[in-house]
């Protein structure tokens, strides 16, 4: 193999996987500010390839032309150009996976999952791309969003294997002899807790979208007296996520050495957890402050995704323990 060409490879991948978060990001503050329909077409917004900066710059009765969805709201130059980043970023994705996609050729001799891995990825951000157009279609139907959503976490997660599969023999190194056995066990426990939290954030988003557009997304203090209870039960079930991945944390700190990868993930983990619990705690005792959203979103999905890295690192480190001798594939 071209080991120029397979670095090339995991450059991309991960400069996609970052361009993925950041997409995510972007789609957090667009759903936040209600931005969502900014853009009130698919795939031009208001008719142009590039979206106007002022509302003279539009016909007098595009009130009329984009009724649906559209017609009691004036022209926010703020709020298009939101949501024409987002969608710049999701085309931008689009060439990168591709590229990601077109490296991955390498591996059709050694290890043809890693480019049938990268072909999926390729396909899905596709699939990607026209369920965002069924969100505007749909006028931002709830359902709809939490789809776009969840199938970008899978996106990720795919991406993430891909890298780490193509990586293998690296991660094949890591010592996890001195973690105890049901180490792994409570690992895919703690992922099956991610996803019910993020299940029940995205229901709690879907009532916060309602709240919003009945206060015109403005008197942010008055929110929380409409929060359905899912909100409460969502907000305690994150000191069930802490106190799981604290003792997953503990257990690496105390069986590996300072310089192991599992180490610098749990660290990781740590700070990212605290981060989205002091972003919920902000949206709930600071009047739904419209930056901590996307920030909370965006924490719940790298949770996940460091998560999934280290359940990755764990299942190639644990075939090196329980067969040393056994030849790699």
């Amino acid at each position: 193999m071209n080991t120029e060409t397979a670095r090339r490879f995991r450059r991309l991948g991960m400069l996609t996987i970052f361009a993925v978060y950041f997409l995510i990001l972007v789609g957090g503050i667009v759903r936040a500010s209600g931005a969502g329909m900014g853009c009130p077409d698919w795939p031009t917004c208001f008719g142009q390839l590039i979206p106007p900066t002022s509302e003279a710059e539009l016909p007098e009765n595009y009130h009329e032309i984009y009724s649906v969805g559209y017609a009691n709201t004036d022209f926010n130059v703020l709020k298009t150009w939101t949501e024409y980043l987002n969608r710049l970023t999701g085309v931008t994705i689009g060439f990168l996976i591709f590229l990601t996609l077109w490296a991955s050729r390498v591996y059709l001799k050694t290890d043809k999952t890693v480019f049938y891995l990268a072909l999926s990825v390729f396909l899905l951000v596709g699939f990607q791309a026209w369920l965002g157009s069924v969100v505007v279609k749909t006028h931002l139907h709830p359902l709809m969003i939490t789809a776009h959503m969840l199938l970008a976490l899978f996106i990720v997660a795919l991406l993430i294997y891909a890298i780490a599969r193509s990586q293998n023999d690296a991660l094949r190194q890591i010592d996890i002899s001195q973690l105890p056995s049901r180490f792994k066990t409570i690992l895919t426990v703690a992922m099956s807790f991610t996803l019910i939290q993020v299940a029940m954030g995205t229901q709690v988003r879907e009532a916060v979208d309602l709240i919003a557009v009945h206060h015109n997304y403005i008197d942010r203090d008055y929110w929380r007296d409409s929060f359905p209870l899912i909100f409460y039960v969502h907000r305690s079930f994150s000191s069930i996520i802490l106190f799981t991945n604290l003792w997953l944390a503990w257990k690496i700190y105390q069986s590996v050495s300072k310089n192991n990868l599992l180490l610098r993930l749990a660290y990781a983990l740590i700070g990212l957890i605290i981060t989205a619990i002091l972003a919920g705690v902000s949206l709930d005792r600071l009047g739904m402050p419209p930056a901590a959203q996307p920030i909370h979103l965006l924490m719940a999905n790298l949770i996940f995704g460091v998560q999934f890295f280290i359940f990755i690192c764990m299942s190639y480190a644990s075939k090196r323990q329980l067969s040393p001798l056994t030849p790699q594939s």
